[in-house]
């Protein structure tokens, strides 16, 4: 089995390892570090990373690694795991999505090692970590004040990537384009599939996109025979992959009054909030503008004409009160405390 090399350290099969990948000092001269945590199994495999914090504010994907990281259970059986919880370190210390330079990382790749400090980032991650990898898990959250259902964004137009993606089990599936300068691009380009975790609002833990979240990068592991799992009790729930999706943006001014919420099944026409004065008069009704499922919305009762509010998927081959009904299920088995996570045993 192949060694691996970050930041300078060796780190042989069957070995774990933790290392401060050197970034970029602050002006004070403090030294910026990227925490990165791995875990070797002794027998080849597949090499996965799993992070999270690119944008410094969301935090879910922080406590999903977290909660992996002291999961007794979890031992490899095969491959490569890395851990990367901070990418942003600037970030989550400044509880800002960006970089000081205002750049946003995920718009900085591949980057550069003379770069901005967002592009020396960038760099230095994607031939750290990323370079190293078959398979990438990045964690993500909706903005602030934004809260995203939790979805699976990735290329599912390959087998490979669309299959560890209906293997994540989360929600809805979404066949995202590749955006410049975005990490999915950069990987993409070096052979890394990736996936892109959506869950929660930004700058909030939110217990189910956190159960979620570990509950996929797991099954994502079983999927690539680096964990041996326990079969579960439970139904297999089906996937739904949504063919598009379309933001409903506010036709008035006013505070909101929301009727529909994330997760709900919609139909065209429905009414999802009214919009109206400080004096109870309602002065606009916010419709879907089509049939579908709410995986995104504002959660700010405040609204300017034009601001998007609800995020609404739509599936062309499945039945909406499906789909409906699938996140009900999931969201009710992570809620209770038998049976949560698949469970790794023993090998």
């Amino acid at each position: 089995m192949d060694e691996i090399t970050i930041s300078g350290q060796v780190i042989k099969a069957g070995q774990k390892a933790r290392i401060e990948v050197p970034v970029a000092d602050l002006y004070t001269g403090t030294e910026m570090n990227m925490p990165v945590h791995i875990i070797r199994a002794k027998k080849p495999g597949p090499k996965l990373f799993v992070s999270a914090a690119i944008h410094g504010d969301e935090l879910n994907g922080i406590e999903i690694i977290r909660r992996l990281l002291t999961m007794k259970s979890l031992k490899l059986a095969a491959g490569t795991l890395i851990f990367v919880p901070m990418v942003n370190v600037y970030g989550v210390l400044n509880q800002s999505r960006y970089l000081p330079d205002r750049r946003d990382l995920n718009r900085s790749f591949p980057g550069s090692p003379k770069g901005s400090l967002a592009g020396r980032i960038a760099d230095r991650f994607l031939n750290e970590i990323v370079h190293q990898c078959d398979y990438g898990i990045d964690l993500h959250t909706g903005a602030i004040h934004r809260s995203n259902l939790p979805q699976v964004r990735a290329n599912l137009s390959d087998p490979e990537t669309s299959a560890i993606a209906e293997a994540f089990g989360a929600p809805v599936m979404l066949n995202a384009n590749l955006r410049d300068g975005s990490l999915r691009q950069a990987a993409m380009e070096s052979g890394t599939r990736i996936l892109l975790y959506e869950a929660g609002e930004a700058l909030r833990f939110d217990e189910f996109s956190i159960k979620a979240g570990v509950r996929g990068v797991l099954k994502v592991m079983a999927k690539l025979g680096m964990i041996k799992v326990k079969p579960g009790r439970r139904k297999k729930l089906p996937p739904f992959v949504a063919t598009n999706s379309v933001w409903v943006r506010a036709e008035g001014s006013g505070i909101v009054h929301d009727i529909k919420h994330l997760g709900d099944q919609v139909v065209k026409g429905d009414v999802l909030a009214e919009i109206g004065t400080p004096f109870g008069e309602v002065i606009s009704k916010v419709k879907a503008s089509r049939s579908g499922i709410i995986i995104g919305k504002q959660n700010i009762p405040l609204v300017q004409e034009g601001e998007a509010m609800f995020h609404i998927a739509y599936f062309d081959d499945a039945d909406d009160e499906e789909v409906a009904e699938h996140i009900e299920n999931l969201q009710g088995a992570l809620e209770e405390d038998d049976e949560p996570y698949p469970v790794p045993v023993a090998h």
